[in-house]
């Protein structure tokens, strides 16, 4: 049976009797169903992850003792930053998803010029939560301790404005090359459109912002798909694939 993981925000120390968030402790107690004795997993981005036992379930709470620390080496080596248009629902929770199994460090959400999704300043929040929370569950799938962070969505133009570090890349289907053979770069920058893609001139800002174009092969992928094919090249190419 598979060990469950659990992320918490608490501090985790090795010996310690822990009572679980209210989320978590509904989680453990009534969707799981563990019991006293019972083993499980918490993990955050500070601590790392512990090995817990059950020790109460009660109708005010779960309680649990840290046994002891685990050795994780799931999250990535090679920092990736992706900037994403904003897609409408499913795409982008899809994008979160798979971008967060295969080792991304942040996610920025974009408005650009063929956004379709507007978004008002009072849903910003919760949209923002309700991918947070994708991106947990999706460490919690994929054995990573460290949660990627989710910015506030801003423009393409206030993005490519910001100051950056290591390479950075464009997706652009019209392009003619691939990733460029580097030395391993300290970070990775992509930027993939939204539902129908970038402009030419969103391309050429980047560009001119410091981005390379790159093509991803002889195909036109959708935008959900796109970040997960260009995170694990660059992993395969700089980071943590190469075995």
């Amino acid at each position: 049976m598979r060990l469950s993981r659990i992320h918490t925000t608490q501090t985790l120390t090795t010996g310690s009797t822990v009572p679980l968030a209210d989320e978590a402790a509904h989680y453990v107690g009534k969707v799981l169903r563990l019991r006293v004795g019972d083993a499980l997993s918490l993990f955050n981005a500070v601590d790392g992850e512990h090995l817990a036992e059950v020790v109460a379930v009660e109708k005010r709470g779960v309680l649990v003792i840290l046994r002891s620390i685990v050795q994780n080496s799931s999250d990535s080596s090679l920092p990736i930053h992706l900037g994403l248009g904003i897609s409408r629902g499913e795409r982008f929770d899809y994008a979160v998803q798979k971008a967060t199994e295969a080792g991304v460090s942040t996610i920025i959400p974009l408005l650009t010029e063929r956004c379709e999704v507007k978004l008002k300043s009072e849903r910003v929040d919760n949209r923002l939560t309700h991918w947070s929370r994708i991106a947990i569950s999706a460490c919690e799938q994929s054995g990573r301790c460290r949660v990627p962070e989710i910015a506030t969505p801003v423009t393409l133009r206030e993005w490519l404005a910001q100051s950056r570090s290591g390479a950075s890349f464009v997706l652009d289907h019209r392009g003619t090359a691939g990733f460029p053979a580097l030395a391993a770069p300290e970070s990775v920058t992509l930027l993939v459109g939204p539902e129908g893609g970038l402009s030419d001139d969103e391309v050429n800002a980047a560009q001119h912002s410091g981005f390379q174009s790159v093509k991803l092969g002889p195909r036109v992928l959708r935008t959900e798909t796109a970040p997960v094919i260009a995170i694990a090249l660059a992993q395969h190419l700089w980071g943590d694939y190469r075995l």
